[in-house]
């Protein structure tokens, strides 16, 4: 029988076959295409011509194409939709991958072309794009240890090799011990505070599991809402306390050493390539260039925000003193700034959240791309997909084609928590084709129940359009080269086009688009929709100094990974002057930061607040000459669609005018 993943995709748009793949394809699949792609690196080092742009940078860059889909298809897979089996090939296909990689990047015949074409770059009258794309491939091979020596060259793979299994080791840990937990309550009064659709989720939940009663879930959007209305304190810390213990526990998923294993395992990388540590290493390659830099950045806005921070909770102090409760803790936070925010602004979640259909809110993020970017799109049933759930469309820009987009908005015992964007397929352009984007959105939003749609609180809103603006790097993407194509960019910029999408939601004239009743369609009243505007920087402080204190405990992992012992000792420490509660020695956040250990964000945590920097100065742009602006909306689209062919702070200035300032920020988030 013939493996669908080694033959082309007789499929709409070559997209992926999902029904035809099954498990057992992926291994031999990887196997298969790991020899193409090394006949094609061996075809470019055996070529007997003339090393030039053309047979060597440009050739390498389009090589391993169908390797490049099937990784994607996979560890997309493995990330929404996984089980034992695909954790297993996980496992087992990771090495295969980085040995491939660290075996082309330390090719030495390869290199030496490389470099003859680098040094000789003068001579080949290479446009923008093609020069970056000469420079990245060479600092991307010198990077990757091509000039070490042999013995050094095979340290640098072993621990490439090392690190890949270990950071996957860390997020299935993660995942069992997030889908391991659930906390069944037999009596609704031990629920007082919760809103009845939150309830009629827990019901649901616990039908599911053939129980009686509720069940609750670390799965955000079961976790949250209890954190949020709970009445029941004594709930409140349980459900707190197993959050905080995720690979915590000192069992088969505690990841206390694996933390300690692949920092260190980075350093030592990072020190055979002659860095002094693994966020120097990291960091030259990113807007901000040192772990000094960051630190400044960070330390500067810890400075700005933290008398906001301060004063908002005591506001929340005195609010639980009323309650009786002398000494607040962490999980009192969500429950009482809930209660201050209905004082403040009278604004209910749960009241808002009928406003706030899901399909409603899609169609809005739908129509906002049209009007700022001429952009259609047209579900379609014609795409194969790789679960029930996910609902696929064609996008379309004046009538041409221009990707596919897969959206995937509920829990599932196989997915991952959080909300990203990913791709199946990067754009580019060959043989006279632009070969067009398959885009994924990926969400946690509670489901549908029986009898009401999936509503979304209006963070959860925000959660939509920020991950959909990470899809419109992609779906805009207009590059030749895959490998700079979309959000291929620098780590810290590439939050850039996400946050800006978020500004949008607290922009009166639009909400009024699509905040509507779901029942009624009744429009959000004026009155509501000011006070979300005015509640946008509601608790800014508090939320600063929370993402701070992941930056620097980022920054502190990779620049002194060999002082961490204790791993609760060392987080505390590094974290203590973002805290505004105290630390509870049960708990320990670093166990379950998947954005460092597993995900790409090592000592990178920063770029958060840094490109909230960039997005505050780009939409105050906008709104000084109309949020809708043709004339810059078509700027905007033109930092988009350039990816990573231009230093981002060139390609920032050439659609603001001038370097973002700190000020738009500081004035968004305080006034």
């Amino acid at each position: 029988m013939q493996n669908p993943l080694l033959i082309p995709f007789q499929t709409p748009y070559h997209s992926a076959p999902f029904i035809e793949i099954k498990e057992e394809h992926f291994l031999p699949a990887f196997q298969e295409l790991i020899k193409v792609s090394e006949k094609e690196i061996d075809d470019i080092v055996k070529n007997p011509a003339e090393p030039s742009f053309e047979n060597v940078i440009e050739a390498l860059a389009f090589s391993g194409e169908k390797l490049d889909v099937v990784s994607n298809i996979f560890f997309n897979l493995n990330s929404a939709e996984t089980n034992d089996e695909i954790q297993k090939i996980a496992q087992e296909v990771s090495p295969l991958l980085t040995e491939f990689s660290a075996k082309i990047s330390q090719n030495s015949a390869l290199f030496e072309k490389i470099k003859k074409v680098y040094d000789q770059k003068g001579k080949y009258n290479l446009n923008e794009e093609q020069q970056m794309l000469l420079t990245e491939t060479y600092k991307g091979f010198v990077r990757s240890g091509a000039l070490l020596n042999d013995a050094d060259k095979e340290k640098f793979k072993n621990i490439s090799i090392e690190l890949s299994t270990k950071s996957l080791q860390f997020g299935q840990n993660v995942l069992a011990e997030t889908n391991n937990y659930f906390k069944h309550i037999a009596e609704e009064k031990d629920l007082a505070g919760i809103p009845q659709p939150i309830l009629q989720q827990y019901r649901e939940e616990a039908k599911e599991r053939n129980l009686e009663g509720f069940v609750v879930t670390l799965q955000y959007p079961s976790y949250l809402p209890l954190m949020t209305y709970a009445e029941n304190r004594a709930l409140r810390k349980e459900l707190a306390l197993a959050n905080g213990k995720k690979s915590f526990n000192n069992n088969e998923f505690d990841n206390q050493n694996l933390i300690k294993e692949i920092i260190s395992l980075k350093q030592e990388k990072a020190k055979l390539l002659g860095y002094k540590n693994y966020a120097d290493y990291v960091l030259e390659e990113r807007m901000a260039k040192s772990p000094d830099q960051v630190t400044l950045f960070l330390n500067e806005l810890l400075e700005k925000a933290k008398p906001y921070a301060e004063k908002e909770i005591e506001e929340l102090r005195t609010l639980a003193k009323a309650d009786g409760i002398e000494e607040m803790e962490s999980y009192d936070h969500a429950f009482y700034a809930e209660k201050l925010r209905k004082q403040k602004f009278d604004i209910d979640d749960e009241e808002l959240k009928p406003y706030f259909q899901l399909e409603k809110v899609q169609e809005a993020v739908f129509g906002l791309a049209e009007r700022l970017f001429g952009m259609s799109f047209v579900e379609t049933n014609e795409i194969q997909k790789y679960h029930g759930e996910v609902k696929t469309y064609e996008i379309f820009e004046n009538g041409t084609f221009k990707a596919l987009l897969y959206a995937d908005y509920f829990p599932r015992k196989g997915k991952r928590a959080g909300a990203w964007m990913t791709s199946f397929k990067n754009q580019y352009k060959k043989n006279g084709e632009n070969s067009r984007p398959h885009i994924s959105v990926v969400c946690n939003f509670s489901k549908p129940t029986a009898d009401t749609p999936s509503l979304l609180t209006f963070q959860e809103v925000t959660t939509l359009f920020h991950e959909f603006g990470h899809a419109l790097h992609g779906v805009l993407a207009d590059t030749t080269y895959p490998n700079l194509s979309g959000t291929s960019v620098k780590w810290d910029f590439v939050e850039l086009p996400s946050q800006f999408l978020e500004n949008f939601c607290y922009e009166p004239e639009f909400l009024k688009t699509f905040a509507k009743h779901y029942q009624t369609g009744e429009i959000l009243p004026d009155e509501k929709i000011q006070k979300i505007s005015d509640s946008k920087n509601f608790m800014e402080g508090y939320q600063t100094l929370r993402q701070l204190g992941f930056g620097m405990l980022d920054i502190a992992y990779h620049t002194n990974a060999d002082k961490v012992g204790d791993i609760k000792t060392f987080e505390v420490e590094e974290t203590k002057a973002s805290n505004l509660y105290p630390s509870n020695p049960e708990t320990a956040m670093s166990t379950s930061f998947s954005h460092i250990f597993q995900g790409g964000y090592s000592a990178g945590y920063y770029s958060y607040k840094w490109a909230e920097v960039l997005d505050a100065d780009a939409f105050q742009y906008f709104k000084e000459n109309g949020i809708f602006n043709p004339e810059i909306a078509a700027k905007y689209k033109i930092l988009l669609s350039s990816g990573g062919t231009k230093d981002p702070m060139e390609l920032y200035k050439n659609f603001r005018g001038s370097e973002p300032k700190v000020e738009s920020l500081l004035k968004r988030a305080f006034g």
